[in-house]
């Protein structure tokens, strides 16, 4: 078998320092990896025949699979909280503009907004039990501010509420950060947490999807407090988001205080590019575009990987990894060339 194309063996014990390393901006002591999520397919081929098993509503699996593939962390949602909407049709991809329920200011106060205070917190928590030594949990969110206001009011509609009734959006935005900034602050100081993600796609390929000056006003106060959650709870935030993002890096960086951003994409801003722009000022995680991933030889795709870590060996403030994440249509002997440039590095 090509040796590219191989699933790695795992030759450390996951220690979630070297992250914690990256997140600083500073070099890990090995080559270290990053990914939001993988998928269930992956789970079960890196999981390497081991039975599925849940503890809480939490999937271990999961946990065995990034263990395997050579990562120091494993991602989770907290059980239990989610921003209930309608129907979507979800095929190759969704619209923005279904499954809203949220279209006036009366639907606005009938709406079952969840209590992030009645999340299952223990599960996470408990995990502490079930980690590999070294490892550590990621928390993510149920969507992010932005994302989770478009899902319930729908896309074309924010846009006209924002000139019609704006009280009623700065209200939609309260509702939505203001819940997912408790949720963030309970479970930032869990023992068994190392990071949060504050995942919120922001934009597509040429521009943001609301202004910079809308973001201003209606996005941006919400991701500093939770940001300032999360590192009240001493641990450092992440923030995942897609789309264009050259207007409001200062902001990421200098305003809401990140310490790391993940989602890169080549059409955008190859990640070689943003790390020499950008690494001096916040971690730069993964890069390695999807498109690029499923497309191109594994070994391309082994060899751009690794002068991605040659690149960044001394100066720090990398980690390895996808453009976005690991959706099922990534070919996993592709996403294996990928690690194995980690894996290969580290011997």
């Amino acid at each position: 078998m090509d040796t590219c194309t191989a699933l790695p063996p795992v030759q450390t014990q996951p220690d979630f320092m070297n992250l914690l390393k990256v997140l600083r901006r500073e070099a890990p002591s090995r080559p270290t990896l990053f990914e939001f999520f993988l998928n269930g397919p992956l789970h079960e081929v890196l999981a390497r025949g081991k039975k599925p098993a849940s503890r809480r509503g939490i999937d271990l699996t999961v946990m065995e699979a990034f263990k395997n593939a050579g990562y120091d962390y494993v991602t989770y949602q907290v059980p239990g909280f989610v921003f209930k909407r309608g129907e979507v049709h979800s095929k190759s991809s969704i619209s923005l503009n279904e499954g809203f329920v949220i279209t006036d200011r009366a639907s606005f106060e009938k709406y079952p907004w969840p209590n992030p205070d009645e999340c299952d917190y223990a599960a996470i928590a408990e995990l502490t039990e079930y980690l590999p030594k070294g490892m550590k949990v990621i928390v993510h969110g149920p969507g992010g501010v932005e994302e989770n206001v478009i899902r319930l009011v729908g896309y074309e509609n924010l846009c006209y509420m924002m000139a019609d009734e704006p009280e009623l959006v700065r209200d939609l935005f309260e509702a939505v950060g203001s819940r997912l900034e408790r949720y963030y602050r309970n479970a930032a100081p869990l023992a068994s947490v190392g990071a949060c993600i504050s995942n919120d796609d922001w934009g597509f390929k040429t521009q943001t999807l609301l202004s910079v000056d809308q973001m201003r006003e209606y996005l941006f106060p919400w991701h500093k407090r939770i940001v300032e959650a999360i590192h009240a709870g001493g641990k450092p935030a992440i923030l995942h988001s897609c789309g264009y993002y050259e207007q409001v890096i200062d902001a990421i960086v200098d305003e809401l205080k990140y310490d790391a951003r993940h989602s890169y994409e080549d059409a955008i801003l190859p990640v070689e590019e943003s790390y020499e722009r950008f690494h001096d000022r916040i971690a730069i995680l993964g890069g390695i575009d999807v498109d690029y991933v499923c497309r191109m030889a594994p070994e391309a795709v082994y060899e751009r990987s690794k002068a991605m870590l040659e690149r960044s060996a001394s100066r720090g403030g990398y980690a390895l990894g996808t453009g976005n994440s690991v959706p099922h249509w990534v070919p996993h002997d592709h996403y294996f060339a990928m690690i194995r440039a980690v894996t290969d590095a580290r011997r």
